[in-house]
């Protein structure tokens, strides 16, 4: 993800993630927000939580720093410890929603003036040597995994329901 064209198209579907978590969150109602599937995964609303931690704390913190320093090693953030430590489950998913939609505002603002060369920044990811434009593409590959997830799950509130979701 090197020229402006594919740079534009990452930060196009970045910037469908909060309509379609609120589409979902919508979807779902009130009580399907809660319900987790079997499988250990988030509920909706761990979802929400989820993405506003991250975009915080991990996707801004990454941009913010591949921007400002010369070869950063960037932090991996561990998402089950911190919905384990924040108790996702008692939190407002509305509230966690919109400040998604915000942290991902200010992201793609920050992605929007970025140049070929400044994509082609190096840092590293753990001790993986990684370039600005990689680390765009894992936050879109990460939206991509969660909007899999959210899909599956809506099936599964579906199901369960009996009615088809709109």
């Amino acid at each position: 993800m090197t020229g402006p064209l594919e740079l534009s198209e990452a930060i196009a579907r970045l910037e469908e993630m909060p309509a379609f978590l609120d589409a979902a969150m919508a979807a779902a109602g009130a009580r399907g927000l809660r319900h987790a599937p079997g499988d250990g995964g988030f509920s909706l609303g761990e979802h929400a939580c989820h993405l506003r931690d991250l975009e915080r704390e991990g996707f801004l913190e990454r941009v913010r720093r591949l921007i400002a320093e010369q070869a950063p090693r960037l932090a991996p953030f561990d998402g089950d410890a911190v919905a384990a430590a924040r108790n996702y489950p008692a939190q407002d998913a509305g509230i966690a929603a919109q400040e998604f939609a915000a942290a991902r505002r200010e992201l793609t603002g920050l992605l929007a003036a970025l140049t070929r060369d400044e994509m082609a920044r190096p840092a590293f990811f753990g001790d993986r040597p990684v370039t600005f434009g990689e680390v765009v593409a894992m936050m879109v590959a990460h939206d991509r995994e969660h909007r899999d997830d959210i899909g599956r799950l809506l099936q599964l509130l579906q199901a369960k329901a009996g009615t088809e979701w709109k």
